[in-house]
């Protein structure tokens, strides 16, 4: 069973939350909550993404399979970049270019 290291999980992370937090929100609301007001990545591994989301000021959390599993720390950004853009669609938004 692939996973990624401990350090390849955290500065993945980093960057999500440091750098993409709308895109995680975008992705909690369209595959758990659509009233959801904050996001976190939380983990992620060989078989989907995690986050924690907000929804009436109560902590939910969710897991996003990725369309595949992966084992290549490029494969992650892939399989982000994926989610992003069907959370877009599902809430009728144009993704931004990549």
């Amino acid at each position: 069973m692939p996973t990624f290291s401990d350090d390849v999980v955290s500065a993945v992370l980093a960057h999500m939350n440091d750098d993409h937090n709308d895109d995680s929100l975008l992705i909690a609301r369209a595959f758990a909550a659509p009233d959801a007001t904050s996001a976190t990545m939380t983990t992620l591994d060989h078989l989907g993404g995690t986050w924690v989301y907000t929804v009436d000021g109560q902590k939910r959390e969710v897991t996003v399979p990725w369309g595949a599993e992966i084992a290549e720390r490029p494969e992650i950004r892939r399989e982000i970049v994926r989610l992003y853009e069907q959370a877009c669609g599902r809430l009728g938004l144009a993704p931004r270019p990549h």
